[in-house]
This record gives structure tokens, sequence and C-alpha cells, in this order.
């Protein structure tokens, strides 16, 4: 029998990247000197774990770490088969998570993006997968017990976390992190992605 048709499918991508060792120590250090001169932080998701202020991405690891991620980016955009001869594409914000033993992030999406990002800089074992949830309405109201979850009926997905892998994902998509039951930081890069109309200059 044919395979039925995925009608307006999700994507979600995580790419292993390569010869990402040298990269990870430099934005580590560049994360754990922020967190020393700032251990508060911010409250968003998180629950128990140290959440960064949004980088400043003229600094020179912020700016290393974009070239390092750009092929992947540039790789889904050739996915989506977006037009960037007519769009401007930004990284307009990026930040770090410190995830300790216990620590969590609640269910959430990002707004006023186009995609976001998770990148890995350190993953122990248990540390928490990212979970993603069924961004279609109509499933919560009525949707019938599956035998085994596949790829059609699954309502919630999860990737488990891995040094020098980068997760894509569209911004509007729930997600959320599970507790870190290990005793090791699990630290995270996360960044959105805006993809706009160019202005007409003639305007």
């Amino acid at each position: 029998m044919n395979k039925p048709n995925l009608f307006f499918p999700t994507p979600v991508w995580a790419i292993q990247l390569e010869d990402y060792k040298s990269i990870n120590e430099q934005i580590y250090n560049f994360i754990k000197k922020s967190y020393a001169e700032d251990q508060q932080g911010i409250n968003k998701s998180n629950i128990k774990g140290w959440h960064s202020k949004d980088f400043n991405l003229q600094e020179d690891e912020p700016r290393n770490f974009i070239k390092f991620i750009l092929p992947a980016i540039e790789k889904v955009i050739e996915d989506m088969n977006w037009d960037k001869k007519n769009q401007t594409i930004n990284i307009n914000n990026m930040w770090a998570i410190i995830n300790t033993g216990g620590a969590a992030n609640l269910r959430h999406q990002h707004g006023n993006s186009t995609i976001s990002g998770a990148y890995y800089v350190r993953a122990p074992k248990d540390s928490g997968d990212i979970v993603f949830y069924d961004p279609r309405p109509a499933p919560v109201y009525s949707y019938p017990n599956a035998i085994k979850p596949n790829l059609l009926n699954a309502q919630v997905n999860g990737i488990a976390p891995k040094e020098g892998a980068l997760v894509l994902f569209p911004s509007y998509l729930d997600h959320s992190v599970n507790e870190n039951t290990s005793n090791q930081e699990r630290i995270v890069v996360s960044f959105n992605i805006t993809i706009n109309m160019k202005l007409n200059k003639s305007i």
C-alpha cells in the first residue's frame, strides 16, 4: 500500500556538528565567565537552572559561535526553500542555560521569531531531553489511544542532548526540558532567528 501523504509536517532538525570541541571550550569559558559576573541571571522557563541575559553578539565568542553554526542554519533555509534574496535573516538574540541536578524548563515557545535553536555545550547522560509537543489544536480535543507511538500518532517527541549537537525548530513549537537527574551540568546555548521581507527602498 502507498504511504500516506504528510500534509503540514512540523520539521525539527537535530544536527551533529563536526569538530566542535574547540568552539565548545571557547563558548563554555564565555558562559562560565558570564555566570561568575551575574549568578542571579533572569527567570524565564527555568526551574532551578540559571538563565543568562542575552549575549552581546558583537563579542568575539558569540561571533565565532555563530560562524560555526551558520552552515547548519543555511541547511534549514535550504530545506524550507525560503527566499534569501528578498528576505533578511537575523539572529536577534542568544543566551545560555545551565541546568544542574533537579533543574528543568517549563513548557513554552518563542514568540516573534521564525526558527529557534538549542546547541549543547555540555550534555551528560540523563541531563534532560528537550521535549516537543504537537502544535495542532485538533488532537487536543479528540485523539484515539495508540498501541505504540510513531511519527504519525505521537503527540509528544523528545531528543536527548548530545555535546556538539544543534537542534533547530519552528519558534511556534511548544517545548520543555526534562529534569536533569545527573549531578553534572547541562549547558545549552539557545537563540532565535527572524526572517522578514526586505524593505522596499522606494517606499
